[in-house]
């Protein structure tokens, strides 16, 4: 596969203002490279940046000057996937903040050998495609295998680090934004040869309340949980969200599961399901269905440490 990265510079233009596919100009690009002879290398140091709050809360401090790393890197599984919040606040909040302190958020994007973008929306509705990429639910609740992270996140990140001088011998230190409430996350992170992970805010004994309380000290609003739209590891409060004040990313959602579940039942396939509860996602989340106030402890708990950061 091919990956190809977009820099963007200072903007407030909405998303929605944008033209679909519209790339914007890369200026020089200051990430480190290795020399011939590895002389003279500078370590490669960058933020996997999720465009979430703890991610936000790392930009802020190395803003701060509290962290050393100017280089983020947002590994974007494609604007027809994210949920747009993520991108607007990204966009429109993280990039123009990180210009104006120095620092780099480069938004890194999939690309197919022809070279033509492969979003995470469109390699699921591929008709040839067999296996189902992200962690569907099975009819008991669990959650199934996926790889949309390491397809569309941590090989788009890995290819980029390699290409500016990431080795075994010299591998980047690549800042990942996990907070002390969320260690176990960090314990199931699996590095790769060419990188070395660090995590910044176990360092320095931050939680996500302390993440909130950083990002608003910088006069930043808190950003959203950074996931895509149709993720099942949703809760199920996000999801009952979505169907009353997001209703177009709702049955974008309820679209995409029916195509899964038509595709599976032509291979002779069970059905899987975006929730746990083993039924279609209108028959799971009712229209008018209250919340109950209760914590789905089963749920929201992507464990890669690169998603909802």
């Amino acid at each position: 596969m091919i990956y190809a990265a977009r820099i963007h510079t200072v903007s407030r233009m909405s998303i929605l203002q944008q033209t679909p596919g519209a790339h914007h100009a890369e200026p020089t690009d200051p990430t480190p490279r290795a020399t011939s002879s590895g002389l003279n290398r500078r370590p490669i140091k960058v933020i996997s940046y999720g465009g979430g709050v703890q991610s936000t809360a790392l930009l802020v401090l190395a803003a701060r000057k509290e962290i050393d790393f100017s280089t983020f890197l947002f590994a974007n599984v494609g604007d027809d996937s994210e949920h747009p919040a993520t991108l607007a606040y990204v966009r429109e909040i993280a990039i123009p903040y990180a210009a104006g302190a120095g620092l780099e958020i480069h938004e890194l994007e999939r690309r197919r050998r022809s070279g033509a973008t492969e979003t995470l929306m469109q390699r699921l509705n591929r008709p040839d495609t067999r296996s189902i990429p992200i962690p569907v639910r099975m009819a008991n609740g669990a959650p199934g295998r996926r790889n949309c992270t390491a397809d569309f996140k941590i090989k788009v990140v890995g290819r980029r680090l390699r290409e500016h001088g990431a080795t075994a011998e010299h591998p980047a230190a690549v800042g990942i934004g996990i907070s002390l409430d969320e260690i176990h996350r960090a314990n199931r992170r699996r590095s790769e040869s060419h990188e070395v992970i660090e995590y910044p805010l176990l360092d320095l004994g931050l939680r996500r309340d302390d993440c909130e309380r950083i990002i608003a000290e910088a006069g930043l609003p808190v950003p959203p949980k950074s996931s895509c739209f149709f993720c099942p590891f949703r809760t199920v409060d996000a999801w009952r969200h979505q169907r009353r004040h997001e209703p177009e990313l709702f049955a974008l959602s309820v679209r995409l599961e029916e195509t899964i579940n038509r595709r599976r039942a032509a291979l002779g396939r069970d059905a899987v399901y975006l929730t746990r509860y083993g039924i279609p996602l209108t028959q799971a989340i009712p229209d008018a269905s209250p919340s109950d106030g209760s914590v789905d402890e089963d749920e929201g708990v992507c464990d890669s440490g690169w998603c909802m950061t």
